[in-house]
């Protein structure tokens, strides 16, 4: 029976009274100090919590003990016991100069370090110990009796600086951003125009770390079976298979709640967040009720919180152009009518962009060439091993096509590099198609080392054995679940799965996240010929220049007639409106007309589209499906060419009074403002600025009318109560929009 002291967990330690009748002439203990400042600083642990002494495996920590009278060392022995729960390890106390040994744990006492009231105790764990919040207990002992005393708590993490952990990375400027950073860049958008979203990972702020400690004490392995699953806590691939399942709620007391369609008033729009830190406390407070709502940006960067701060690097990774083949073919197909309208007949998807993490791990399950990166997919897409995960899927499996390798590599496979077969559709009957083998994965970025820009990771993934083939063993393919509810579009997220006709999908709310349902009385076209690379005419459209909301939009197609023959063509353009994971939405503009094509010529057609044809349709997060069909009114052939693509918001404009370093505690002024800079008078115009960690609630300005080149603005005052990186948010929304027109956010860097 151990009596506890009472404790203030980083500094000075209060013990208590031993049990009475045993051993009144032995040494008593009278204060612990866990050295907490040094240990911090040592472990690379400073700022994660100011409740707990945190430490990473295989790097021995430090403490002192001052004991009441005279300590004997010759005839007290001191014995350490480390206990995780139920599980106890033992570590006697030896006088040594030499490096602990980080196979079990051990202590020791350097000779230099003793005094006769007092005493400095470096303490090791192994290097494989399991993640989690230990308590350290001494026991004073002679021949015949034992005082023992809770000295204290310590939390343990992984560590990513030392070469024997399976986290170990060799390049400390990739730990300090992928472990000790707390800041990070979300590509979004379209591979034409790509957007950049800060985030803030906040592992500093005031209850992330037990946030992230408690999600491991609450997950289903470890109600099942506490004593396996801190067995396993050691190893990275299962942390990772924990967290990921954790991250969303389908299968447990999981953070986050997702939502791809219909109204978020019950909760948070996915893309009102900016940062972690608010996610992870508001699950805790609400005692791990799920928050709403999450896409697959919010869903990643939560999990990249919580491995960064377990000691696992990560880091957020978007794939534009993600695809979900649903009937394992290898291939997306995409339906259009004749006249360029994207339709929506196919169970396959393509979203313009997707995001999940990479975690840094050996892993010994599998080879050591596949060391290194980890796909951890956490939004619910598909069951792995019967739960809503994805991964540990190792990037150089999916690069070199090694599909049986675990975990759910095939389904990562297609996600990147599958093919895209584009079919015009007339009278139930495909009358054209073309395969497109580039268009899936096209781009895979990641924040920068050090900078905002992106790191393209294409080349990572991209096979060098040629072309995916989905041709999966029923082993290996961890394929859609006809009875598993899928996500679906709302508002801003992200997903590419189709569900099979009998499997319903959560459906489209709040905007954006989805890829078509299959319509069950929509029959499939059959096919009608096959015009594919034999076609006689080649048709290609492009932007010209950046597409800016409130600017028009200039588009060139370019058709060329490879035969010896004059021509008489119709073009048809069709321009819709869909969200990033979704199908396509009716047309907001449309034109055709006749094209004469002299024999083996090349001719360039100028398009506009006015703001006037688009502003009361599109919205900031929106994109635009835009499609050109040529066709030959002799001969009816017909080809295709579309590209998505999302404009680019007005700017809101953000100045902090002198500088974005800010000291803590210290009050700033903000001046926001948002020059309406489109064609037309904006009614209910509202500038909202909001920012966790520095701003309480939501500040608001409002104009009743906002006229063309006219101003609105809101002065805010800022300060924050800890460091770290913090984001102010603005958004700026008017009465005929019902997304944010604009949205922008400003990093403050907090010392």
């Amino acid at each position: 029976m151990f009596f506890l002291q009472s404790r203030d967990q980083c500094g000075f330690h209060n013990t208590s009274s031993v049990l009475p009748g045993i051993g009144y002439d032995l040494c008593q203990l009278k204060l612990v100090n866990l050295e907490a400042h040094d240990n911090h600083l040592y472990h690379e642990t400073q700022g994660l919590s100011e409740k707990h002494l945190v430490v990473r495996r295989g790097k021995p920590f430090k403490f002192t003990l001052m004991f009441d009278n005279q300590w004997h060392p010759y005839t007290e022995s001191l014995v350490l016991e480390v206990r995780l729960d139920n599980i106890a390890w033992k570590a006697p106390v030896h006088f040594s100069d030499e490096q602990l040994s980080t196979r079990d744990w051990t202590a020791k006492i350097n000779p230099g370090n003793m005094h006769s009231e007092s005493v400095t105790i470096h303490l090791c764990s192994p290097v494989l110990s399991p993640v989690g919040v230990y308590d350290l207990l001494l026991h004073i002992e002679t021949a015949q009796y034992r005082r023992s005393y809770a000295v204290g708590v310590f939390v343990l993490l992984c560590n990513p600086w030392l070469i024997h952990d399976p986290v170990y990375m060799s390049d400390n400027d990739h730990i300090q951003e992928y472990i000790k950073s707390d800041y990070g860049v979300i590509f979004m958008g379209t591979n034409l125009n790509i957007c950049q979203r800060p985030w803030s990972f906040g592992q500093y702020e005031p209850g992330v770390l037990e946030a992230c400690l408690k999600l491991l004490q609450v997950s289903p392995q470890h109600f099942h079976d506490k004593f396996g699953d801190y067995t396993h806590r050691g190893d990275p691939v299962y942390i990772s298979r924990v967290v990921c399942a954790m991250v969303n709620c389908q299968d447990d007391l999981g953070i986050l709640q997702g939502k791809w369609q219909g109204s978020c008033e019950d909760g948070v729009r996915p893309t009102e967040w900016s940062g972690s830190a608010d996610i992870l406390q508001r699950w805790v407070s609400s005692n791990f009720s799920p928050v709403r709502y999450g896409q697959c940006w919010v869903f990643a960067s939560v999990l990249c919180t919580v491995m960064r701060v377990l000691g696992i690097p990560s880091r957020v990774v978007t794939v534009f152009n993600a695809a979900h083949d649903c009937n394992s073919n290898g291939k997306i197909e995409e339906y259009y009518s004749s006249t360029g309208e994207k339709l929506n007949m196919s169970r396959d998807s393509i979203w313009n962009f997707h995001v999940w993490v990479e975690c840094w791990m050996r892993r010994p399950d599998l080879s050591e060439e596949f060391d290194g990166w980890q796909v951890v997919d956490p939004t619910p897409q598909e069951k792995s091993a019967g739960t809503y995960r994805c991964g540990p899927c190792s990037v150089a499996a999916v690069q070199h096509r090694v599909l049986g390798n675990a975990f759910d590599t095939p389904f990562i496979c297609a996600s990147v590099d599958a093919d895209v077969e584009r079919l015009i559709v007339r009278s139930g009957a495909v009358v054209s198609r073309k395969v497109n083998k580039e268009v899936v994965g096209q781009l895979i970025y990641t924040k920068s080392i050090g900078s905002d820009s992106p790191e393209n990771l294409t080349q990572t993934y991209k096979s060098k054995k040629g072309k995916f083939q989905s041709s999966y063993s029923e082993g290996n393919m961890m394929m859609m679940n006809p009875s598993c509810p899928m996500p679906t579009n709302d508002g801003g997220g992200n997903m590419m799965m189709m569900m099979s006709r009998s499997c319903p999908m959560p459906t489209n709310e709040g905007g954006g996240n989805m890829m078509m349902m299959m319509s069950r009385s929509c029959p499939m076209p059959t096919n009608e010929g096959d015009s594919d690379s034999s076609s006689s005419l080649e048709v290609s459209l492009k932007l010209d220049g950046e597409p800016i909301m409130g600017e028009s939009i200039r588009v060139s197609v370019t058709v060329t007639n490879q035969t010896s023959n004059p021509r008489v063509l119709m073009e048809y353009l069709n321009a819709q409106i869909k969200e990033y994971n979704s199908h396509a939405q009716e047309s907001f503009w449309k034109t055709q007309k006749e094209v004469h094509l002299n024999p083996h010529d090349v001719l360039k057609l100028q398009h506009t589209i006015p703001p006037s044809e688009y502003e009361s349709a599109v919205a900031g997060d929106d994109i635009v499906n835009l499609s050109v069909v040529m066709e030959d009114v002799g001969t009816e052939e017909r080809v295709l060419d579309s590209q998505e693509f999302n404009l680019t918001s007005p700017e809101i404009n953000i100045e902090i009074e002198g500088r974005d370093s800010i000291q803590m505690r210290s009050e700033h002024t903000v001046q926001v403002s948002f020059t309406n800079k489109f064609t037309k008078a904006l009614r209910g115009a509202v500038l909202t600025v909001e920012g966790s960690g520095l701003l309480k609630g939501k500040h608001e300005a409002s104009l009743h009318l906002l006229k063309p080149g006219e101003k609105i603005e809101k002065q805010v005052s800022i300060m924050a109560s800890s460091p770290g990186t913090k984001l102010l948010m603005a958004k700026f929304s008017h009465s005929n929009s019902p997304n944010a027109v604009s949205r922008t956010f400003h990093k403050v860097t907090v010392t």
